[in-house]
């Protein structure tokens, strides 16, 4: 008779075992975490006021087993061999294989095309799972295909490898397969890893790797690794199915998670198809490939076919063009982007990865650069996933140049060639400073509305509908006037003809008469749009307008920023409402660059002007002074800018962004997260006539408008 504790050990087993199992194989949990937590202190609770009620398949055994002084050797029964790679990347690999097995099989033109099953080659780490009665009681490495190492402990934190077989009571069933760890997965351990100060991981492959042969347990349970089966080993008393394909199906009704992306197909063709689709989506994948594997699905053709070197005749691998490779840093230069980002390049000797010949690798900011101390003359791994812009993951320390240097008359030591890269401190395009600002990776240049390598951004942020409005200037008329030559800063704008426009590419005399009336008519702003129009980084419209009311008169903003001692400047600014030190310093840096002076001098020449008054008259009076409001959804009849407008003309501020300073949330159809989180801080939510009501404005009347 079972014991009441006996009894819920049992239960408490059985539901965990099938919880975890809906989680890490299937993805669909069909209980909260915090109730497996529950359960799962539960048995822990049992087992250790009880200890015979302990057993190997306990989910409570997946971690803390005790560090180990080394791996002891496991010899194979069954050798995990390994298979033949088709070297042509393209169709004819698939073509190659199916004749070959066609040659060996004795098959004519006229016999029916093979069945295959394909599916995918995984990049991690070839695993062996050995059950006993359908009890996980040892996991193994490849090694050299004979021995390889036992690595149970480590194996056993994987939540997606069952610890106890669902419906197998064999005495021996061997389960091969790949341990893995998803992209998202890696890209989180390397975070942490850089956050603790730890050495970071290149890929996936290795970090897996790097996991599954730690000697303390507890170490791999932090690593998130998952599983796919795909084989089978040694098996004693159970019914193996008769092609491949059905393999793996028997083995996913085990509990054993088998990856969907697999296939069976006819002959060649199926298996072009295969590889194409799989090329297509390689990148989306959520794990990393270096190809697909091709099988004779039916063991008994498999059994004909046989093996050669050790390597089945009747499989594989189709591999794709290699993702990362060896090549050398000729040089460390920087790019200027179209926001004034500046970006470190490798430029590199040229090297064939992911399908092209790469010359240039991104290496994103200084930080990443520090990270891996890359320096010119290193050997780099370069990586290239489909379309994915080159990326330098490591460098090859033993390989960097070194030259003697001499200490003293004794002795010399060696030191690397080349100095560690250093970001500039001035823009190589247009000769700004380059400042990095507060909490950020990169370095941007100051420049603005003279450097080129931003002009036509610059250009395209000031004629918008929300800064100075000029009607007809779109991208590829920016683009013309730029590369022609007719406009390098906004200011040129005011000086355009008509004879110049209409002689344009695809510019009518009529079209080039209306753009300089849109010109024209731009000349006349506000003090808010033209801040905002100038595109001072961090600084958008609500704080343009900020600054507007705060300074009244552009010369007062100037007068504040531009102060020789830059303490009593930046407190200056910091005394508008909402703008910090990072928007502050923004403004500074942008002011004190005397071509952007000299720019916004040639447009009041130009004669773009706009309402001026003393800072004591800025702020309007009305029944939202100092309220902050947010506009969220669709309203029934006010534009999203129109209620702003109503907001900002009641005195209020209109923000873009929902805090704990927001006063009021104007929610329309399909507000989404704004109202979830103005909810949940507990905000006054109104609706269209809630806002007019709150502005005195009546909502009858202004329909009879």
């Amino acid at each position: 008779m079972m014991l009441p504790n006996e009894s819920r050990a049992r239960e408490l087993r059985a539901l965990l075992n099938r919880y975890g199992h809906e989680y890490y194989v299937l993805d669909a949990p069909s209980v909260p975490d915090a109730e497996y937590d529950r359960l799962f202190q539960e048995l822990q609770a049992l087992e250790k006021a009880h200890p015979e009620l302990l057993t190997p398949d306990s989910p409570t055994q997946r971690v803390g087993g005790r560090a180990l002084d080394a791996f002891a050797p496991v010899r194979h029964s069954v050798p995990m061999l390994s298979i033949r790679t088709e070297t042509d990347s393209g169709a004819g690999g698939a073509e190659n294989f199916d004749a070959k097995v066609r040659r060996d099989l004795g098959l004519d033109e006229a016999a029916p095309a093979v069945e295959y099953a394909a599916e995918l080659k995984f990049d991690g780490l070839a695993i062996s799972l050995r059950y006993e009665a359908g009890l996980l009681v040892r996991a193994a490495t490849r090694g050299d295909g004979e021995t390889g190492e036992e690595v149970t402990q480590n194996i056993r934190t994987i939540g997606q490898i069952p610890l106890c077989l669902a419906g197998c009571t064999a005495p021996v069933l061997e389960v091969r397969g790949e341990v893995y760890m998803r992209r998202d997965d890696f890209d989180a351990l390397n975070a942490r890893q850089l956050a603790a100060g730890e050495k970071t991981f290149v890929n996936p492959r290795n970090a897996a790797a790097g996991a599954v042969r730690q000697l303390d347990s507890k170490i791999a349970a932090k690593r998130p690794l998952s599983f796919f089966a795909y084989g089978l080993g040694e098996v004693d008393g159970w019914d193996i199915p008769p092609s491949h394909s059905a393999l793996l199906d028997a083995l996913a009704k085990l509990g054993l998670p088998v990856c969907a992306d697999r296939a069976t197909v006819q002959g060649a063709a199926g298996l072009i198809a295969f590889h194409a689709a799989i090329a297509a989506k390689r990148d989306s994948l959520p794990f990393d490939i270096d190809g697909v594997v091709y099988k004779v699905n039916q063991r008994a053709l498999q059994a004909q076919l046989g093996f050669v070197s050790r390597e089945p005749r009747w499989a594989v691998a189709h591999k794709y063009p290699a993702q990362e490779m060896l090549t050398t840093v000729e040089a460390i230069d920087v790019q200027v982007g179209r926001t004034g980002a500046i970006t470190p390049v490798a430029r590199l000797a040229p090297v064939f990865v992911g399908g092209v010949t790469v010359t240039n690798a991104t290496l994103h900011n200084i930080d990443r650069i520090r990270q891996l101390d890359v320096r010119q003359g290193d050997t780099v791994i370069v990586r290239r996933a489909g379309d994915v812009i080159p990326e330098i993951v490591d460098v090859v320390l033993e390989r960097r140049p070194m030259v003697e240097e001499a200490i003293d008359l004794v002795e010399t030591r060696s030191v690397a060639r080349y100095a560690a890269f250093e970001m500039p401190s001035s823009c190589p395009v247009c000769g700004s400073h380059v400042v990095r600002e507060e909490g950020e990776a990169a370095y941007r240049c100051t420049g603005g509305l003279v450097c080129t390598a931003q002009r036509k951004q610059a250009l395209l942020h000031f004629a918008g509908r929300r800064a100075m409005d000029i009607e007809g200037l779109g991208d590829k008329l920016v683009e013309q006037l730029v590369d022609t030559g007719l406009v390098r800063t906004p200011a040129d704008f005011y000086k355009l003809g008509i004879l110049k426009l209409a002689a344009l590419e695809r510019m009518a005399e009529k079209s080039a008469a209306n753009l300089l009336a849109g010109i024209d008519q731009s000349r006349h702003t506000t003090l808010a749009r033209f801040i905002y129009a100038l595109g001072i980084r961090n600084v958008g419209e609500t704080t343009a307008k900020d600054l507007a009311r705060h300074f009244g008169k552009l010369d007062s903003l100037l007068e504040a920023a531009c102060r020789e001692d830059e303490a009593a400047a930046l407190a200056a600014l910091q005394s508008v409402p909402d703008v910090g030190p990072v928007v502050a310093q923004s403004i500074r840096d942008f002011l004190l660059e005397a071509h952007n002076i000299e720019v916004i001098e040639q447009l009041r020449a130009a004669g773009v002007q706009w309402p001026e008054f003393e800072p004591s008259e800025a702020v309007p009076a009305g029944p939202l002074l100092g309220k902050t409001l947010v506009v969220t959804g669709t309203l029934p009849t006010l534009s999203r800018d129109e209620a702003k407008a109503l907001i900002e003309a009641a005195g209020g501020k209109a923000a873009g962004s929902v805090s704990k300073k927001t006063d009021y949330l104007v929610a329309g159809e399909a507000a989404g997260s704004k109202l979830d989180k103005a909810q949940e801080l507990g905000i006054t939510i109104l609706d269209e006539a809630g806002l007019l009501a709150l502005v005195g404005q009546d909502g009858a009347a202004r329909a009879d408008d």
